[in-house]
């Protein structure tokens, strides 16, 4: 037998067969014992470590013909020997390297592939030039009913639709040619009888020395479909955000505006451009029930409560003031820390100049004048003097610029100082009714 024939044989034997030079440069190799060159090149460098150096062994003349010993290498045995007829004079090293406790037949070209995919989620496969099943692994076989063992032996067209099977032989065929990896989507149907997507890799593969096709894919269906629900959610807020007609606004943990609506640029007579980047604090007026919004915005970032129902007064780009009720939620599902806020203006008071602020008592009287209380009343119901109670509604009428008490009245109501849905009437302002505006 010559030699091509012989190195043909070790091609499909679990062995290794090495010439190196004196500096164990690698001169010509082979064997099917190593899947690629770089497993190949580590064993060399083990049996560098492992074998004396020629120079050190005894003459050949005087000597056995091979230096045999056995080696452990990545968990496997070989019985490795320096083959005889080694030249002093040229320093070579030639030697074969048997590994011990294998099968004799042929290792599979795809044994680490399968190793490694064998029971990942991902479906693969190896296909010949044939379109025949080489291998499949178990989610490979599931995308069609079945097992590996009844994929392996069968062609494209015994598990797919004719059209199916042509547009992948096509595809095999051009990995074949070009002899790239391709990226590559498929849709197929599922066992309940919906159409799934998968996404993965086709490649070249050198399998019992003919090249193959093996692919690689994930099912991306779940995923698909719950991406789409995102993207009709993000539609239908963009659309709620951009035609409701309600001032809204994105903002991120620190109080930025990230997005707003053009109703919300509009309340504060900015640009939507102008307004996006801007820190929230700047558009409230410093009343004294600012601190506790702090706290509850605090709180909301913190997730102790995930919404916020609180009063406001915004002050826009000509330093007019209105109040407004806000609504706070926060979006996401951290359980530590909330990224960002919607923020939602609803009951608009009217754009006004500021004032001094209302006192409680002053608070109080336009809530009983709208409640339709006479100044008599008044006076009997917060134990004040007539004098004072007619003292506190003119100085009323001259702070929010209403002639008689009707104006006053329903000025206290369009300057947000009363809130518009509550009977008895009340301060617009947090919670008590005494609250100070």
């Amino acid at each position: 037998m010559d030699d091509s024939r012989l190195k043909a044989l070790l091609e499909h034997l679990p062995v290794f067969w090495w010439e190196a030079d004196e500096a164990w440069q690698v001169l010509e190799q082979g064997g099917g014992a190593f899947g690629d060159t770089g497993t190949a090149r580590r064993f060399l460098g083990r049996l560098r470590r492992e074998l004396p150096d020629p120079g050190q062994l005894p003459d050949p003349d005087h000597a056995p013909l091979e230096d045999r010993r056995q080696i452990r290498f990545d968990g496997r045995t070989f019985d490795v020997s320096r083959l005889p007829g080694e030249s002093r004079a040229h320093s070579r090293t030639r030697g074969l390297a048997v590994e011990v406790g294998t099968r004799t037949e042929a290792p599979s070209g795809h044994a680490a592939f399968a190793d490694l995919v064998d029971l990942a989620p991902a479906a693969a496969f190896i296909r010949d030039g044939d379109g025949r099943y080489l291998w499949a692994n178990h989610a490979y076989g599931h995308l069609y009913g079945t097992v590996p063992e009844q994929v392996v032996g069968k062609y494209i067209e015994d598990l797919d639709e004719p059209a199916e099977a042509d547009r992948f032989r096509t595809l095999d065929q051009e990995i074949l040619s070009r002899g790239t990896p391709v990226r590559h989507t498929l849709g197929y149907r599922r066992q309940d009888g919906s159409a799934g997507r998968a996404v993965g890799h086709r490649f070249p593969v050198r399998e019992n020395a003919q090249t193959c096709v093996a692919g690689i894919y994930v099912d991306v269906t779940d995923h698909l479909r719950a991406m789409v629900q995102w993207q009709e959610a993000e539609e239908n807020l963009q659309a709620l955000r951009d035609h409701s007609g309600l001032p809204c606004a994105l903002l991120s943990a620190n109080g930025r505006v990230v997005e707003a609506s053009a109703a919300a640029a509009e309340l504060f007579r900015l640009s939507p451009h102008d307004l996006v980047g801007r820190r929230a604090h700047t558009l409230l007026a410093p009343e004294p029930d600012l601190d506790g919004l702090h706290r509850r915005w605090n709180g909301l970032i913190a997730r102790r409560t995930r919404r916020v129902e609180t009063s406001a007064v915004l002050v826009d780009a000509q330093g007019l003031r209105r109040r407004a009720r806000l609504h706070l939620t926060t979006i996401g599902h951290s359980a530590t820390r909330a990224r960002h806020v919607w923020a939602v203006v609803t009951h608009q008071s009217l754009a006004h100049e500021a004032h001094a602020p209302l006192t409680a008592a002053q608070v109080r009287i336009l809530s009983l004048l709208a409640e339709g209380s006479s100044n008599g009343d008044i006076a009997t119901s917060l134990q004040l003097s007539r004098q004072t109670v007619d003292y506190h509604i003119s100085r009323l009428r001259q702070l929010l610029g209403a002639a008689t008490r009707p104006a006053l009245v329903a000025r206290a109501y369009v300057l947000g100082i009363l809130a518009p849905c509550a009977w008895p009437p009340r301060s617009a302002t947090a919670a008590h009714p005494l609250s100070v505006v």
